[in-house]
């Protein structure tokens, strides 16, 4: 069991203090104290790390998908017999409540236990016959790791998406350099911790905490690094993609959403009205997946609007510790400036503030934004077409079905939809309609390991999740011989 948690560096199956010794503090954005000061890390320190994963590629690259099972699930495990620890520590560093915290690390358990499944089914896989139009030769196909890969990982979901790349690189059998965000760091050197007592070879994972600037950069720079995984903004997933293009290295990114949630007349308003809510105020809205546009038939606008408004209103904002916390505060002072000027550009640009707006009432320390829902917003307002990763929901009403997909998919992102409705037919054309990657019917925002993660257009490249998330690992060899 964890007893403490870890503020160095983990290189080469070492914790160190950064070539610098500089660090950064880490603050609770509930109360706006220090948790901790962890070491800030410069581009030595990130050419140390990549040059321990490079080391131990030579020999992790051939060890069996069995062998790499084991530690993929004493990962799960160690996790699992932390849990409780690991909801508190994710809580106090994002300020998410404690029952979304719980929810972030039965996600971790899954993912890596799922992973662990698939690293073994590649034992019997590798040099698997393939059919091809000739009886003079053979073909075989070989799955290798692409070698050393590069993780960056952002604040909203700590230890989520470091579960979601870090597994399926490891079942793939490459070695990884792990740069949490410096804002959320402590779950991601907690899972080190465990990881470390694992026994996992030295080198195989470093982990390297620091600034964009001073880590994330030299990272996707380095030559020594095949892959860089990026979740996070894509103004910076721009940059990443341009760094990594001069060495041709392989990108995939995760990035931005503006996400709809259809709302038809035939629907259970009281299901739309806990999913609609879930699906803007979870998190507190620092989601890509966040549904932050509404679309709702207009023959039940004004009365779903209406229930809506008090069910916001009702969402109990407060310390992320407390049992009856639905909604914490925004992860730190840059974000919860952002967010309140989004909502001062949605009332300049005359959309029709309906609640919220501001500062959460009762809450004088931390970051609390109060939940915030606009009406009859303009399609060419900045709160309608940009992401603002908060707990503010944009509405408009539609006449059809086919002004509502022409809507929702009048958008630059294409990540999540949810489809609420009580028809069977409509929900089928609907969600072949939308311009998503993942598309929810009926139901809150589940994500499973088995499923793709992913969005079209400006939201993402590649998948992660499910096999997909391992083949982003891999490479593809085929070995044609003549036969004798």
């Amino acid at each position: 069991m964890l007893s403490a948690i870890p503020t160095q560096l983990y290189i080469d199956g070492n914790w160190c203090d950064a070539t610098s010794h500089q660090t950064l503090p880490v603050i609770n954005p509930s109360n706006e104290e220090k948790l901790a000061d962890v070491a800030a890390a410069g581009a030595a320190d990130v050419d140390a790390a990549v040059q321990a994963a490079a080391r131990a590629f030579k020999t992790w690259r051939h060890s069996k998908g069995s062998e790499r099972a084991r530690y993929l699930r004493a990962i799960a495990s160690g996790v699992d017999e932390n849990k409780y620890f690991l909801a508190r520590l994710q809580s106090e560093n994002s300020g998410k409540p404690l029952t979304e915290s719980a929810i972030d690390v039965a996600d971790v358990i899954a993912t890596f236990a799922y992973y662990a499944d698939l690293a073994e089914q590649l034992d019997s896989q590798q040099n698997a016959a393939v059919a091809i139009p000739s009886e003079d030769f053979q073909a075989s196909l070989r799955r290798e790791p692409c070698g050393v890969v590069g993780l960056i990982v952002p604040w909203n979901f700590p230890m989520v998406t470091t579960a979601w790349k870090l597994a399926p690189a490891l079942a793939a059998g490459c070695t990884v350099v792990l740069k949490p965000s410096e804002v959320t760091p402590l779950p991601e050197l907690a899972l080190a911790a465990i990881i470390d007592a694992t026994g996992l070879p030295a080198g195989v994972l470093n982990v390297v905490t620091g600034t964009g600037q001073s880590v994330g950069a030299p990272l996707v720079a380095h030559p020594l690094l095949a892959k860089i995984s990026f979740t996070g903004s894509n103004a910076v997933g721009s940059m990443v993609m341009k760094t990594a293009a001069e060495s041709i290295k392989g990108v995939s990114l995760e990035l931005g959403g503006k996400s709809p949630i259809l709302v038809f007349a035939d629907a259970d308003l009281d299901l739309a009205v806990s999913l609609v809510t879930g699906g803007i105020f979870f998190n507190a809205g620092q989601m890509c997946s966040a549904t932050s546009r509404l679309l709702v038939g207009e023959s039940i606008a004004d009365e779903f609007l209406a229930r809506l408004k008090q069910a916001t209103e009702e969402i109990v904002i407060g310390n992320p510790l407390a049992e009856n916390t639905q909604m914490g505060p925004l992860v730190n002072r840059a974000q919860y400036e952002r967010v309140l000027r989004y909502i001062e550009r949605g009332i300049a640009d005359g959309a029709k503030l309906v609640t919220g707006g501001g500062r959460a009432a009762d809450c004088q320390h931390g970051f609390f934004v109060a939940p915030t829902i606009f009406n009859e917003v303009p399609l060419d307002s900045v709160i309608w077409r940009e992401e603002i990763f908060g707990p503010v929901l944009c509405v408009r009403s539609f006449i059809n079905e086919q002004e509502a997909v022409a809507l929702a998919n009048d958008s630059e992102y294409g990540l999540v939809a949810t489809v609420v409705t009580g028809s069977a037919a409509r929900a089928t054309r609907v969600s072949a309609a939308l311009e998503a990657g993942m598309v929810w019917v009926n139901a809150p925002q589940v994500i499973f390991p088995q499923t793709s993660w992913g969005g079209m257009k400006k939201s993402s490249l590649g998948r992660e999740l499910g096999p997909w998330g391992l083949a982003a690992f891999q490479e593809i060899k085929h070995v044609v011989t003549a036969r004798a």
